[in-house]
């Protein structure tokens, strides 16, 4: 008889988390949703239908008892955990000069550490079990930097998780668990403005002339934790943008 698998997605209260754990439902998976607000999980629920697979563990996700906290009541409540998607980001695009302090705290601890703590948490437990999959979701403008959109917080922090995924999968690798990450370009999500002028802007940062929706991010998420031939890599899903010049 197969065991039901069980996802933790952190930042699963909108966006792209709220995408993956709604996809990851629709298998019949179990799903542990975290993010800061106990609130916005509630509404993200409501909104998923209240399933019984769903658990939420609210949680500022760069704490590390927060990322133990959350393993812990996922094992409590469906045992193993097959998958961990580190998805709770922030994006601050600015001129290096117009950074603050409070920017820096910021990124370093959604972005950085947010996915740090999560990881350290996934590595204990799936290495004990012998498998699993971690993807982050990082940042294709990490890969290749845009004179368009000075961003180089995301550029550090997005950038050293694109090699921080190679590196933890190779210490990973002999445990049989994959690790990868997913580096989307511009996606239609909340993180972004829609007015009619923004849209125009963005659609012209990718060749193909648009702008990505959350289900590209989710398919692409979905082919890594079904692969178990796959780890060490990073999947850029941007329309393009960092295959060249255009």
């Amino acid at each position: 008889m197969n065991r039901t698998k069980t996802a933790i997605v952190t930042g699963a209260s909108s966006g792209l988390g709220f995408a993956i754990a709604e996809a990851y439902l629709a298998r019949g998976y179990n799903v542990v949703a975290n993010a800061r607000s106990l609130e916005r999980l509630q509404a993200a629920a409501d909104q998923l239908g209240n399933p019984v697979n769903l658990l939420l563990v609210p949680g500022d996700i760069a704490m590390p008892a927060t990322a133990d906290h959350l393993f812990a009541l996922a094992v409590q409540q469906f045992g193993q955990i097959d998958i961990l998607v580190n998805n709770a980001g922030i994006f601050i695009a600015k001129p290096i000069t117009e950074y603050t302090a409070q920017d820096v705290e910021a990124m370093v601890d959604t972005n950085l550490k947010g996915f740090f703590y999560p990881a350290q948490a996934a590595a204990r437990h799936m290495a004990q079990h012998e498998s699993g999959h971690i993807i982050a979701i990082t940042a294709s403008i990490a890969m290749q930097p845009n004179n368009k959109i000075p961003a180089l917080l995301p550029v550090l922090i997005k950038g050293g998780l694109n090699h921080a995924v190679r590196g933890l999968a190779l210490e990973l690798a002999p445990h049989n668990v994959m690790v990868n990450a997913v580096a989307p370009g511009i996606i239609a999500t909340p993180l972004h403005e829609s007015d009619e002028q923004s849209l125009a802007f963005l659609n012209q940062l990718a060749p193909t002339g648009r702008i990505g929706q959350p289900q590209d991010i989710v398919d692409a998420v979905l082919y890594l934790t079904d692969a178990n031939f796959v780890t060490g890599t990073v999947a850029t899903v941007d329309g393009g943008s960092t295959a060249g010049v255009w």
